[in-house]
């Protein structure tokens, strides 16, 4: 299979972007090539002024099953440094786009997530989950740590208590416990999770872009702030917000069914 057919890729005329792993004969377990295709597309979604919004999502019966084994196996034959800088490099440059671009992230959990799979979730801003999909940080099942953010992203998810039994035991953690607990937005039917999620995906891609974007910087920003350094950087970003077209606009319109009370 091509490099350009391991991830792919669309976009509607509503400006959601789509992304799906597609490797659905090994549950789209992560190789080499997939992460340097998924790295390439997230930087041309964050430059397409075009998209609004982007979803993540697996082709077939898994949304991701973490690495692929023969993948590990190599990886497990470079020395340290070279493993370092392949994760730094490489496999570490995902999260860290996915943080920088200001434009929402859904992701579409369509069944398994392991591993990898589920780090790649955690990083989304939204999760949508099928019923009967589960989710695993099954690294401690191979006497490792999660390698790609988990342990940044699902504290702040569901607390440090919740995690850690998650990552100590490597235990599944169903579509119910996972909405519970807040690993996950929300959990559908299997049969509607794409459908769900689209119909989210759009209609925040109805809204007011610069809204949009302003909410995701300030809101993951505030995370590390002091509350007078966030209303300061809030204020800064309001004014801005003032000025822009889609506030006028939406102000001309109020003000005019104002009028006609």
């Amino acid at each position: 299979m091509s490099d350009e057919k391991l991830i792919l890729y669309n976009k509607d005329e509503h400006g959601v972007a789509t992304l799906t792993l597609n490797r659905p004969d090994k549950l789209n377990a992560f190789t080499p090539e997939m992460i340097a295709r998924w790295t390439e597309l997230l930087a041309q979604v964050g430059a397409d002024e075009s998209v609004k919004v982007l979803v993540l999502t697996g082709a077939g019966k898994a949304f991701c099953s973490g690495g692929d084994a023969g993948a590990m196996e190599d990886f497990a034959k470079q020395t340290a440094r070279e493993q370092k800088d392949m994760l730094w490099r490489k496999v570490h440059q995902i999260p860290l786009t996915l943080e920088r671009m200001d434009k929402p992230v859904i992701a579409a959990i369509n069944g398994v997530a392991r591993g990898a799979g589920l780090d790649m979730a955690l990083m989304c801003d939204i999760r949508i989950m099928a019923e009967s999909a589960t989710l695993a940080e099954s690294y401690i099942n191979m006497g490792l740590i999660t390698g790609n953010g988990g342990t940044y992203f699902l504290p702040r998810l569901i607390g440090l208590d919740r995690a850690l039994e998650i990552f100590w035991t490597g235990r599944a953690v169903t579509s119910q416990e996972a909405e519970r607990i807040g690993m996950v937005t929300r959990v559908v039917p299997d049969d509607q999770v794409i459908t769900h999620t689209y119909e989210l995906a759009h209609k925040i891609a109805s809204q007011p872009f610069e809204a949009v974007r302003a909410y995701k910087r300030t809101t993951y920003q505030g995370l590390d702030m002091s509350l007078a350094s966030h209303l300061d950087m809030i204020s800064s970003h309001q004014v801005v917000l003032r000025q822009s077209p889609e506030h006028l606009v939406k102000v001309q319109a109020f003000l005019k069914r104002k009028g006609k009370e």
